[in-house]
């Protein structure tokens, strides 16, 4: 009688996996009614946990120096305006009153800051020192796009002067940080810089000199920081623990993985031959290199899917084998299922020539949900009908 061992990926949890492992065996068996299906429940012995219940986590309790809250709340609003440096002009848009038909000759809304944003990269060469971080040419760049931004003109309407300098300013900075971010630039200003650079470039635009009263200009900024230091401190806790048993599992893994490997062998020892590993995401690696590490001449076939064992073994991550040596002569077949879609499947063909097969699925799921789709996905279950002594 063949024997397939399913293994589960990361952050797999009672009730969960009774679920998923339920889920795989009725799929398989409905095929091939044969088969002896078993589980390796590794999360339970193995998995990653909280041991001191959190004790890692800032304390977010008022009075506390680490909280955020004792921090400048505005910090956090940042993060919204490096995902849209114009969110604050789009607020003060929608605030604004609705948009009249211009008289004939007159001057549209905006028209002073956008003169003044198209000038701003030859004056800020005067200042080339202070404007080190964020980069001068990068702060220039953004000044030029916000410049055509449609949303100056109704932004112009609904707030004063200065107000609009410094929303403008953050604007700039907040452009430029991103820019800086989608390039992986390693040198990311710091609060300070990044406030100094917010100062000089509304002075430039027609704030007042830092220094002076800036609180009825950071109305907009105050209404986002508000609801982001809010919603960061009351979700840091439940978000660490939902999201812990994934990120620390392949963290143990790579750290200690040998428990993980030897907990599988061992279950293979206890199984009638021919036997099948089919593991999923972090599954399929301990899968695969519990194979590499020992001679198991009982398994026939290693399954992986949504695996990351190629990507690991070709930036020298994975524990057992190091690029670019091969696959050992004792690893049986490797049958590598992956979907296009899923970002966190990769292909092992060309790394190991003539030892892994992959196999394309498509489960017309955007990612994550394509990560976790292959056990619902009918081809999957034909192919392993096929291939599975």
């Amino acid at each position: 009688m063949s024997t397939v061992v399913f293994i589960h990926g990361t952050g797999v949890r009672e009730p969960a996996f009774g679920e998923l492992y339920g889920r795989f065996s009725t799929g398989l068996k409905a095929l091939r009614p044969s088969l002896q299906v078993v589980p390796y429940y590794w999360g339970e012995a193995h998995g990653a946990t909280l041991a001191a219940q959190g004790a890692c986590l800032p304390p977010s309790s008022p009075g506390t120096a680490r909280t955020l809250a004792a921090q400048d709340p505005d910090d956090e609003a940042w993060g919204v305006l490096y995902a849209d440096p114009y969110t604050e002009l789009a607020l003060a848009a929608a605030a604004g009153p609705a948009t009249e038909e211009l008289a004939p000759g007159s001057t549209p809304p905006g028209h002073r800051i956008r003169h003044l944003l198209d000038t701003l990269g030859e004056r800020l060469d005067t200042d080339a020192e202070e404007f080190a971080r964020p980069d001068r040419h990068a702060l220039a760049r953004q000044a030029a796009l916000l410049a055509s931004q449609p949303l100056l003109g109704p932004a112009s309407d609904a707030l004063d002067p200065a107000t609009l300098a410094e929303v403008a300013a953050r604007a700039v900075v907040a452009g430029a940080v991103r820019e800086a971010l989608d390039a992986d630039d390693p040198l990311i200003p710091t609060g300070d810089q990044r406030d100094r650079a917010v100062d000089m470039l509304g002075v430039a635009l027609g704030a007042p000199a830092a220094g002076s009263d800036r609180g009825p200009r950071r109305w907009l900024l105050h209404r986002m920081s508000n609801a982001v230091v809010r919603r960061v401190e009351r979700r840091r806790r439940p978000l660490t623990e939902a999201a812990h048993p994934a990120a620390g599992d392949i963290l143990r893994y790579l750290a200690r993985g040998e428990p993980f490997r030897a907990g599988l062998a061992a279950l293979a020892l206890t199984l009638e031959p021919p036997v099948t590993f089919v593991g999923h995401s972090l599954g399929g690696i301990i899968a695969l290199e519990t194979l590499i590490s020992r001679p198991l001449p009982m398994v026939r076939l290693v399954v992986t899917a949504g695996s990351q064992a190629p990507f690991l073994y070709e930036t020298g991550a994975l524990p057992t084998l190091a690029h670019p040596a091969p696959l050992p002569a004792h690893t049986p077949p490797w049958l590598n299922f992956y979907d296009p879609r899923d970002l966190l499947a990769h292909v092992g063909a060309e790394l190991f020539p003539g030892r892994v097969e992959d196999h394309q699925v498509l489960s017309r799921q955007p990612f994550p949900a394509a990560h976790s789709a292959y056990w619902t996905n009918p081809a999957v279950y034909r192919r392993l009908e096929v291939d599975i002594p």
